[in-house]
C-alpha cells in the first residue's frame, strides 16, 4: 500500500506542475497583452486569480476563507501571511480580491512559463544578495506610491525546521507599511503545509483554511513602533494557528 501511494503522489505531483502551465498556455495572448503595461495591472491580476483557482481546484484543494476585514476599494494594503508552501501564492490570490502585487524569492522565476510572467509582474528578490534586497524595497516604495497593495511572507521564506511553526519575521514589510502609512493585513493559513509541503512523497488534497483577520492601522506610526508592530501581526497570525476560528 505505501508503494501504492508513493505512486499516486507523484503523479499528482507531476500534475501540479501540469495545472501550473496549463492556464497560462489557454490565457496567453491576454496574458502578454496585460503584462506589457503597467496600467493594465487590474486585468492581469484578474488572470492570476483564475490562474490559482484553475490550480487549486484542480489539485482537489477547496479555498474555505473566513474574513474580518473591510478593505476599501481603490485603498493600499500590505498583505502577510505565514509561509509554508508553494500553494500559498494560489490561495493568496484566490482569497485575496484586492488588486497586490507580490514581493517574492527570484528562484521562482526559473520555473518555465510561469516563470516569465512572474518576472515581469512581481516584485523579486534574492535573500543572500544585499544588492537585490535593497533594490526590491526601492521597487516596492515605487508600486506602493503607484497606489498598489504589496503581498509579503515576512518570514522571508519557508523554514528549513518543518516542526516549526512560523519563523520570525522579517523587518521589510512593517517598514514598509510604516513608511507609506498603510494599514496591514495579517492573513493566516491553516492547512498549506499539510496538503502540499516541499517533501516531495506528501500531501493530500483537502480544504485550505485561510482567516484574513482585521486590518491593523499603521497611520501616525513611525519607525519607533516597528518591532511592537510585527510582533503584534506575528502574535495573531500564530494564535489563529494554534486556536483555528474556522
Amino acid at each position: 500500500m505505501g508503494v501504492i501511494r508513493s505512486i499516486a503522489i507523484i503523479i499528482w505531483r507531476i500534475w501540479f506542475y501540469v495545472l501550473l502551465a496549463l492556464p497560462i498556455v489557454v490565457m496567453f495572448p491576454f496574458l502578454i497583452l496585460f503584462t506589457s503595461s503597467e496600467r493594465f495591472y487590474p486585468q492581469y491580476f484578474v488572470c492570476a486569480r483564475i490562474w490559482a483557482k484553475c490550480i487549486l481546484y484542480g489539485m482537489g484543494f477547496f479555498p474555505k476563507k473566513i474574513s474580518s476585514a473591510k478593505l476599501e476599494r481603490g485603498k493600499s494594503y500590505m498583505f502577510v501571511a505565514n509561509h509554508t508552501s508553494i500553494t500559498d501564492i494560489m490561495l493568496m490570490l484566490a482569497v485575496v480580491d484586492h488588486p497586490f502585487v507580490f514581493l517574492g524569492k527570484v528562484e521562482l522565476a526559473r520555473i518555465p512559463l510561469f516563470g516569465y510572467f512572474y518576472r515581469r509582474t512581481c516584485i523579486l528578490v534574492d535573500r543572500g544578495s544585499q544588492r537585490s534586497r535593497l533594490e526590491a524595497f526601492a521597487e516596492a516604495q515605487r508600486r506602493l506610491k503607484q497606489g498598489n497593495s504589496i503581498c509579503i511572507f515576512p518570514e522571508g521564506g519557508v523554514p528549513n525546521d518543518k516542526k516549526l511553526e512560523m519563523a520570525t519575521f522579517k523587518d521589510g514589510a512593517f517598514r514598509l507599511a510604516i513608511d507609506h502609512q498603510i494599514p496591514i493585513v495579517p492573513i493566516t493559513f491553516h492547512d498549506n503545509k499539510r496538503r502540499f509541503s516541499y517533501t516531495f512523497l506528501s500531501g493530500s488534497p483537502g480544504n485550505m483554511r485561510a482567516k484574513i483577520h482585521e486590518v491593523i492601522p499603521t497611520a501616525n506610526k513611525s519607525q519607533a513602533d516597528k518591532r511592537e508592530l510585527k510582533n503584534k501581526v506575528y502574535d495573531i497570525i500564530l494564535s489563529e494557528l494554534r486556536n483555528p476560528s474556522l
